[in-house]
């Protein structure tokens, strides 16, 4: 298989599959299938999701797919790490390869500014007050995705800087792998080594950040060869493959609320230097980063809503919109490409998202409920998604959610209330349920017409439905709706 996958006339792939890992329909066509290296059987049930994997044929970046850092003076977060930054000349298309360059280019006109990451410092194009003009490269994905298998075929440049394979989402990041090919001084990344690392991006944004990390030990240079590295990511776990073995696993039980892989995520492939490495020498650039293809699996997902969102994770993606060039990972700021659950200032003071307590991920939604001099103060309360947050075709579906009760007097009903068409659920004898564990609630559900673009859903608790005083808290979490199958 890796031979015909070497071939450039044997890579070209089209398709014919629905996945609805994000709650929106993905379609792709393949005559010919191919799977993870660590798979080769499929017994996973992977399917390519063509709108994000690329082969790099041509002879340029596919700019549908790939934002180029400092094309038309645009960056996306941070112009790379200096002294060296990002240049859009450096990313070259060629001979089936994508090729990340980096170079000592006097003539650069570097940013006028300083970057810091931590106790590390520099100026762009200079260090320690004498040049350092280097340009290295970084492209990054234009949609994110949601857990699959995420594999390139790569081979660093033999320098003092970096080969990185990588992605971000909201309030978090995942380093498949960080290799530099030459590093000029005895480090965590070695010339025969490959680091993986699991950053936590949640406010307070600072260092230490990493969650788990592993160091795996190669019996060959990464800059001397081609080798496949891959990441099957899942739910609650991270498997980590080099050429089709598997070298090391992390589960959340290891990491508890720690596990932070629970939001989509875009692909990043960049070089940097890393000062404690060392700085790359003028003699032996250029060298370039590069890679064979760079291929995304994931398996279909029955789910019409987007399940991190509705699992209450983070937010939902309006990727038909830009991302806004300056947000980073641990914004939540909401913008036309993030949303967030909407509460009034009334619904506030019983609703929240908490951390800690979840049938999935880390999070769900909480009703504190109230004591016995208390009662609510207002007809009804609700967590409500922004408009748009609905794609739902007309039609016949199992609306789902879990609830957590705690003991004592709780709510005898949790109404869901599509807004465009309007519809509403009521789920009830709630009292009659299991207490202190999670209860999967189900209902079906006809639908006559599909979702206006403004279209959204709410979660309500009345005052009718809850006990006048003393009312027991209450979680909801994985909230789907899936397709009755004709």
């Amino acid at each position: 298989m890796t031979t015909n996958l070497n071939n450039s006339t044997t890579r070209r792939i089209i398709a014919l599959v629905l996945l609805t890992g994000l709650g929106a329909g993905i379609t792709f066509a393949q005559s010919k299938p191919v799977y993870p290296f660590s798979d080769p059987g499929n017994t996973g049930g992977w399917v390519l999701n063509e709108a994000i994997s690329d082969e790099f044929e041509g002879d340029r970046i596919d700019e549908t797919k790939w934002f180029v850092e400092g094309q038309n003076g645009d960056y996306y977060i941070w112009k790379g790490r200096a002294p060296a930054q990002f240049a859009p000349h450096n990313v070259i298309v060629e001979d089936g390869k994508l090729k990340l360059r980096t170079q000592w280019e006097p003539d650069f006109k570097f940013a006028r500014e300083e970057y810091k990451d931590g106790n590390v410092a520099a100026a762009y194009g200079e260090f320690e007050g004498k040049p350092m003009p280097v340009t290295t490269a970084g492209v990054v994905g234009k949609k994110r995705f949601l857990n699959g298998y995420m594999e390139v075929k790569s081979k660093c440049g033999n320098a003092a800087i970096t080969a990185a394979f990588w992605a971000i989402g909201y309030e978090q990041e995942l380093d498949v792998f960080e290799q530099m090919g030459n590093p000029k001084i005895k480090g965590n990344i070695r010339a025969d080594s490959s680091l993986a690392t699991a950053h936590d991006w949640s406010p307070p944004a600072v260092r230490p950040t990493q969650v788990f990390n592993h160091n795996e030990l190669l019996p060959f240079r990464t800059a001397d060869g081609f080798h496949i590295y891959g990441a099957e990511w899942g739910v609650d776990y991270l498997k980590l493959f080099i050429d089709g073995r598997l070298v090391h696993s992390f589960t959340q039980d290891q990491v508890g609320v720690d596990w932070v892989l629970n939001n989509p995520m875009e692909v990043w492939l960049d070089s940097e230097i890393f000062q404690w490495l060392g700085l790359p020498h003028k003699e032996e650039l250029p060298v370039d980063f590069e890679v064979e293809y760079m291929r995304v699996w994931q398996k279909p997902d029955p789910s019409l809503l987007d399940r991190a969102f509705f699992g209450f994770e983070g937010p939902i993606l309006f990727e038909n919109n830009p991302r806004p060039l300056q947000m980073v990972p641990e914004s939540s700021v909401p913008n036309d490409y993030q949303k967030f659950w909407l509460f009034d200032e009334l619904s506030a003071k019983y609703l929240t998202i908490v951390k800690g307590d979840y049938a999935r991920g880390v999070n769900s939604l909480k009703f504190s409920g109230y004591g016995k001099t208390e009662k609510m103060e207002a007809e009804k309360i609700s967590a409500q998604s922004p408009e748009g947050a609905l794609n739902i075709p007309a039609g016949e579906f199992i609306l789902s959610m879990k609830v957590w009760l705690d003991q004592g007097y709780v709510a005898d009903k949790v109404h869901v209330v599509f807004e465009d068409p309007r519809l509403e659920v009521t789920f009830a004898g709630l009292g009659k349920l299991k207490r202190r564990e999670w209860v999967t609630l189900e209902q079906r559900i006809s639908r006559p017409k599909a979702s206006s673009p403004q279209d959204r859903l709410r979660i309500e608790l009345r005052r009718t439905d809850l006990p006048e005083h003393r009312a027991a808290k209450l979680f909801i979490d994985d909230v789907a709706l899936v397709p009755v199958k004709p």
